[in-house]
């Protein structure tokens, strides 16, 4: 096995040039998931943390959970008739109507992607 090591001089000494590993790239889903995994499922959250796989499995529940937040959003707003039309008709109606469809896809998100076992 060869590795490529490259180093630097700092006064009488060579330091190897090291990077960070990339931050992982986790949202308030994969933060939440991450939250719940650690008070309720610490073995799972330790094996994964172990295993190298929790950031992987963090960023997968994240990207999830944006996409079906967007998809129900869509999906509860049209059936519900929340349109443009009635956001230029009547602003406050639409935010009321919006928000509560907004819940709603949050709690379906939490049940089925964050709190699932």
């Amino acid at each position: 096995m060869k590795c490529n090591i490259t180093y630097h001089r700092e006064g009488d000494y060579l330091l190897p040039d090291l990077l960070p590993p990339d931050a992982p790239k986790i949202g308030v889903w994969g933060m939440r998931r991450r939250d719940y995994l650690k008070k309720y499922h610490d073995g799972i959250y330790t094996g994964l943390l172990l295993s190298g796989k929790l950031n992987v499995h963090l960023e997968e529940i994240d990207r999830s959970a944006n996409e079906m937040f967007d998809l129900l959003i869509q999906q509860y707003a049209a059936r519900e008739g929340v349109t443009e039309k009635l956001k230029a008709q009547d602003q406050m109606e639409w935010v009321r109507r919006m928000n509560g469809i907004r819940e709603r896809a949050a709690e379906a998100i939490l049940a089925d992607l964050i709190f699932a076992d």
